[in-house]
C-alpha cells in the first residue's frame, strides 16, 4: 500500500507484525526514505512530528488498533535531576565520554551482543551480525555520532548512535555492558546527553516512544521535562494514566489522514 503526497517525500506503510511493547496487538509503520540533499531539513522536521530515523528511513507508528506509542522528549530547561539521578551521575562519574564519527568497531559489536543476549534475547534485533550492526551504525544521511564511554581501566563501557538534530539530539539506539546494570548506564546515558544538548545550546533531547501499559518504557516517566508528541503536538507529560485512552482501537486515524496531516520543510532554493 503507499500514499503519497503532491511532492516528494512519499509515504508507505509496513504489514503488520506483532508488537514489541503490547501483548496481543500488532503494529505497523507508516514509513519514508531519507535520502538526497534534503535528508537533513526532513529528519528536522520530521523528527518534531514524532517520527524517528532507523539508518535512511523515518518512521512512525501507524497501528490499526492503538495510537499508544508517543514519541519522547526532554525539555533541558525543564529538568530537574532527581536524587537518585544525581547518585547515578555520581557514580559513573569516572567514565570519559567521546563522540566520533558514525564508524562500527569490533568493540562496538562485542558490547552490543553482550547486551542484546542479556537484555533482548527475544527481541527483534537478536540475530543482528557484525554487517547488520554496521548498516545501522553507518548508513546514515545526516549529521550523526556515535558517543562512547569508556572506562579507563576496563574499556568500552557504554554507546549511542546519536543524530544531532537543529532542536536537539536524538539517541537512536543505544546499548551497555550488562554487567554493570548497578550503574544503571541506560539512566546515565541520558542524563549525558542532557547535558551534551544543554552545553549545545539545543533545547531538547528526543528519547524514542513512550508506550502506555508497557513495563519497557516505564524509565521515561522518570525524566522531569518529558514532553509528548500527542494530537499534532508537544505537551508536557501528565499522569501516566491520563494516556491509557490511546490503546482504545478507535484512537488511530485513517492513514490518508495521517498523512495529509504531515507539515513539509520548505526545501525550495531562498
Amino acid at each position: 500500500m503507499r500514499h503519497s503526497l503532491p511532492l516528494a517525500p512519499q509515504f508507505y506503510v509496513t504489514a503488520p507484525q506483532p508488537c514489541p511493547y503490547l501483548a496481543g496487538r500488532m503494529e505497523r509503520k507508516l514509513f519514508t526514505s531519507l535520502q538526497g540533499d534534503t535528508a537533513e531539513q526532513l529528519n528536522n522536521a520530521l523528527s518534531k512530528q514524532g517520527f524517528r530515523r532507523s539508518q535512511n528511513v523515518l518512521y512512525r507508528p501507524s497501528c490499526a488498533d492503538c495510537a499508544a506509542c508517543l514519541s519522547a522528549r526532554i525539555n533541558v530547561a525543564d529538568f530537574t535531576a532527581s536524587r537518585g539521578q544525581r547518585r547515578t551521575l555520581r557514580r559513573n562519574q569516572h567514565l570519559e565520554r567521546r563522540a566520533t564519527s558514525p564508524w562500527a568497531t569490533e568493540d562496538q559489536y562485542a558490547l552490543f551482543r553482550r547486551y542484546l543476549d542479556s537484555r533482548h534475547a527475544d527481541g527483534g534485533m537478536a540475530d543482528m551480525d557484525v554487517f547488520e550492526f554496521a548498516a545501522m551504525i553507518e548508513e546514515t544521511p545526516i549529521r550523526s555520532r556515535v558517543v562512547e564511554y569508556i572506562d579507563p581501566d576496563k574499556g568500552l563501557a557504554a554507546a549511542a548512535l546519536t543524530d544531532v538534530l537543529d532542536d536537539g539530539v536524538s539517541m537512536v539506539y543505544s546499548f551497555y555492558d550488562p554487567a554493570l546494570e548497578k550503574n544503571s548506564l541506560g539512566t546515565y546515558l541520558i542524563l549525558d546527553h542532557i547535558e551534551i544538548a544543554r552545553n549545545a545550546g539545543l533545547p531538547y533531547v528526543y528519547l524514542g516512544y513512550w508506550v502506555p501499559g508497557s513495563p519497557k518504557m516505564g524509565y521515561k516517566c522518570k525524566f522531569t521535562g518529558l514532553e509528548l508528541y500527542h494530537g499534532g503536538k508537544w505537551d508536557r507529560m501528565r499522569d501516566p494514566h491520563d494516556y491509557d485512552s490511546t490503546t482504545h482501537p478507535l484512537k488511530s486515524d485513517p492513514i490518508a489522514e495521517q498523512v495529509a496531516n504531515i507539515s513539509l520543510p520548505d526545501t525550495r532554493a531562498p
